[in-house]
Order: structure tokens, then sequence, then C-alpha cells
């Protein structure tokens, strides 16, 4: 049994009310879910990556130096997107569109396909907002899933299309056909891709028992996820791989 619902402050109500406006300017749809997170409005690419490396650090015990941070902003999302509240900003997000970084500590630890700490988007106006998932918070897990689940599925039928039609597909110089993945002059035939993951920070794949290193870090790569759903993709001959994982 729940207890009673704490009424919203007059601030409340007008955060919400804007919010609610200017989702339904960009036409995000119907909301979803809300979340709480710690962002970071960086104004320049040197703030960017001074946030990115102060979120990433570790102390002498092995925890994450901002794993106490306290949540700032209020994530609201929408069938169609995000909006990012914070220091009284709204940062409006689209899947289709946006481009999403993701990194662990110093791209060590645990794959950054199965737990990102930092996110780092883009909204409409190209502008980049950094969102920490603190380890200890308890809904981080959720809206972090749910923001890749969100985007593959929004942006990997335009880059399938582009495949099927001759195209190559790039991702910060990793780039994909329907019968080959490679990075530079590396190039590797799908159907003998036994797996893809991470390693030391580096995107991966095994062909043939060795294992070969693509692009830059993943901390790098846009969207890594839709692009190991492309990859999975055209490995499995063409069925669903929108999960996101």
């Amino acid at each position: 049994m729940t207890g009673p619902t704490t009424p919203r402050t007059c601030g409340e109500e007008l955060l919400l009310a804007r919010i609610s406006a200017a989702a339904g300017r960009a036409r995000l749809g119907k909301r979803l879910a809300t979340y709480v997170a710690t962002a970071y409005r960086p104004r320049t690419r040197a703030g960017l990556y001074r946030a990115v490396r102060r979120l990433s650090a570790r102390g002498p015990d092995g925890r994450y130096r901002a794993a106490g941070a306290k949540p700032n902003a209020r994530l609201d999302l929408y069938e169609g997107g995000m909006t990012v509240s914070v220091k009284g900003r709204i940062h409006i997000v689209r899947y289709d569109t946006t481009m999403v970084f993701r990194r662990s500590s110093r791209s060590r630890g645990p794959s950054p396909f199965d737990t990102a700490l930092i996110h780092t988007l883009t909204d409409v106006e190209r502008k980049r907002v950094v969102l920490h998932a603190n380890p200890e918070g308890g809904d981080a897990d959720a809206w972090q899933h749910e923001l890749r689940r969100a985007v593959t599925r929004a942006q990997l039928p335009a880059a399938l299309a582009a495949l099927y039609r001759g195209e190559r597909v790039s991702f910060a110089g990793v780039w994909l056909t329907t019968e080959h993945v490679g990075f530079r002059e590396l190039c590797l035939p799908l159907r003998r891709v036994q797996r893809i993951g991470t390693r030391e920070g580096f995107l991966t794949v095994t062909v043939g028992g060795r294992r070969y290193r693509l692009g830059p870090e993943v901390s790098g790569i846009p969207n890594v996820f839709v692009l190991r759903a492309l990859v999975e993709h055209c490995r499995a001959g063409g069925k669903d791989a929108t999960g996101g994982g």
C-alpha cells in the first residue's frame, strides 16, 4: 500500500508545464517515465572532457569519486525522445537523431555494453549534455536501458535501409556493409564474425578465433550499441536486433 502523494510545489508545477510544452513542440509523443540523474552542461569541448574525466575517475579504494554526486536533473522519457531539465534549462533529445557516447571508469572494468556510468547526449541544438548514472542510485539501470533500446529502435531502420541500398554506414571510422565490417584498411567478412565485444576499452570482433580491434576507444564511438545491433542483425540474416543490449 502506498502512502499519500506529496503535493507539488509551485516551482515543480511550473517546471512540469514547461517540460510538457517543450515536449509538445518537439512532438515527442506520450510521456512514459520520469527519472532523476546528475547532469552537466559543458560550455566548451575542454569543459566536456574535464567533466567526463572527473566523473569517470576512481579513488584509492576503487570507488567512483562521483558516486556520491547528488541528482540535479529531471529526465522525462517520451515515445520519440526525452527531455533533460537541469539548472533551469530544458534540453530536447530526439531518439532518431541524437548521438550517445558512453563511458565507464577510464574505459576499464565492466563492458560499456552492459554498465556505462556516463552518457553524453546531443540535443536537437547539437549541444552536449553529460548524464551521470550513479551506480548507487535505484533507477539508473532503468533509464540507461530504455535510452539504449529507444535510440536503437529509432535509428536501426534507417541504417539498415542504407546498408541494403549498397551504402557503407560509418561510426567514428568503424564501417559496415551488408557483407563486411572494418576500420580503415581492416576488412572482415560478417559471415565469419563469431563475436563482437570490448577489450581494454576498445571494440573488438572475433573471426576464426582471432580478435581484431576496431576503431577508437568505445567512448569515442557514437551510438556504439546501434553499431552492435547492426552487426548482429546482419550476422543473423535479418532477424530483429532492436533490443539495444
